[in-house]
């Protein structure tokens, strides 16, 4: 069967939290609810209309494309410690992706202007280029950081279904895996170790909790192959986890859901396109990831 090409996101139907329901049924006047149980009430209200709101928001702002703004009204809602709904936990993801999407291209930009003006001797130049570069390497540390420390202190402990702990984790391994692009000696080991233990940790839950077609679990076969190849530079791991991840996935490709179909067969597209570019006798690892998966 022909893997497609391109696709269109299917959309994700909303699905707000409502707030919850009154403790008790008894409207007995001569039961009054206590003061404490009343306030109980009113914040746990004013908490849902404060997710709600957030949601909405973080919508607005990824029209206007002004993602740090949509990056702060995600982090109100994953700071609710509730199981983000699929729409909420796309939201979230979107807006990271492309805070630090943008500096990472940023980042690989001046590092290709700073390695050619180092081969032409150009010293002055190139202490400017690498005081700019390092000023790119703190944000992207902030940025990294951040969500990494929501994940931790809110997302992951949330989750109660194997598709958001694949979804955490997996995200919880691209982080550190941008950290390392730019991190040098310890902290590049130390960061490509974490990366590492996420990817190991949502492949073991992939692997009992999601079928080998759902996107999520391509997804990060896709990461987690562009890690191997990029970050640890083992070239043979990552072309056997992407063509065990698309053959698993050929195999039952008709059973696949029509919900699901467009996804899937792009992220196997990404995964045949790295296959096709690491086997190939040209390719090198810095020329590796280009067909990395873009948004979540």
């Amino acid at each position: 069967m022909t893997v497609s090409g391109l696709i269109t996101r299917p959309q994700v139907l909303s699905s707000h939290r409502k707030p919850p329901a009154n403790r008790s049924a008894d409207t007995d006047s001569r039961q009054p609810r206590s003061q404490d149980s009343n306030l109980s009430a009113s914040a746990s209200t004013l908490r849902t209309m404060g997710v709600e709101e957030s949601v909405y928001l973080a919508k607005l702002a990824e029209q206007a494309e002004r993602y740090e703004e949509m990056v702060e009204n995600m982090k109100v809602v994953a700071s609710a410690d509730q199981e983000l709904s699929v729409e909420e936990r796309n939201l979230l993801s979107v807006a990271y992706k492309n805070v630090i999407g943008a500096r990472r291209a940023s980042w690989r930009i001046v590092t290709s202007i700073e390695q050619k003006e180092e081969s032409k001797g150009n010293e002055a130049q190139v202490q400017l280029i690498k005081e700019y570069r390092q000023k790119i390497e703190k944000e992207l540390g902030t940025i990294c950081e951040d969500i990494l420390d929501v994940l931790d202190k809110h997302l992951i402990a949330s989750a109660q279904t194997g598709e958001s702990k694949v979804f955490y984790q997996k995200m919880k391994g691209d982080y550190h895996r941008y950290l390392a692009e730019f991190a040098v000696s310890d902290k590049r080991k130390a960061s490509a170790e974490k990366s590492l233990a996420a990817y190991q940790n949502a492949t073991e839950v992939a692997a009992t909790d999601l079928a080998p077609t759902h996107p999520i679990r391509l997804g990060l076969a896709l990461n987690f192959s562009v890690f191997y190849y990029e970050i640890l530079n083992a070239p043979d791991k990552a072309c056997h986890l992407a063509k065990q991840a698309f053959d698993d996935a050929i195999a039952e490709l008709d059973t696949l859901s029509e919900e699901s179909y467009k996804d899937s067969t792009l992220i196997m597209q990404l995964l045949r396109d790295n296959l096709t570019l690491w086997t190939s006798s040209e390719a090198e690892p810095q020329d590796a990831g280009t067909a990395e998966q873009k948004a979540d």
